[in-house]
């Protein structure tokens, strides 16, 4: 299983994703509960790899993370510009908008909650992307 890691100073996005991109979990969790709950999840999901995102707070949480994840587990940065605009977006395919909302432009749009569980979604997506380029390329 690949834990999806969105950092952030106040809260955090995780995914849990299969390598067949079969999604199994995701949360918007706090800062401060990030560490629980990322245990409980390994306990539960048996994770062997993490994805984090490389922008914001992404070096204190690699080391945090180390701390809490078995050294077998790699901890893999990857690039997230332009990942929260892409969240955006796609929070309105997973939940479609209802009412009024649907007359509003989709770039207009703003998400009634934090997107960044979708967010790590994304960040998965985009490790799993990479990987299939890399076997392609062989």
């Amino acid at each position: 299983m690949i834990l999806g890691f969105d950092p952030g100073r106040d809260k955090c996005g995780i995914a849990i994703m299969d390598k067949n991109r079969q999604l199994h979990y995701h949360q918007v969790v706090e800062s401060n509960k990030i560490t629980t709950k990322i245990t409980k999840l390994n306990q539960q999901f048996d994770i062997n790899l993490i994805v984090i995102g490389d922008q914001t707070t992404s070096e204190i949480w690699e080391q945090q993370l180390k701390k809490i994840i078995p050294e077998i587990i790699p901890i893999i940065k990857i690039d997230e510009r332009y990942s929260s605009l892409e969240a955006r977006d796609r929070y309105w395919k997973i939940y479609p908008p209802q009412g009024f909302v649907r007359l509003i432009p989709l770039g207009m749009r703003i998400p009634p909650k934090p997107i960044d569980d979708i967010v790590a979604i994304i960040l998965i997506e985009r490790y799993l992307n990479s990987q299939s380029i890399s076997l392609n390329q062989i």
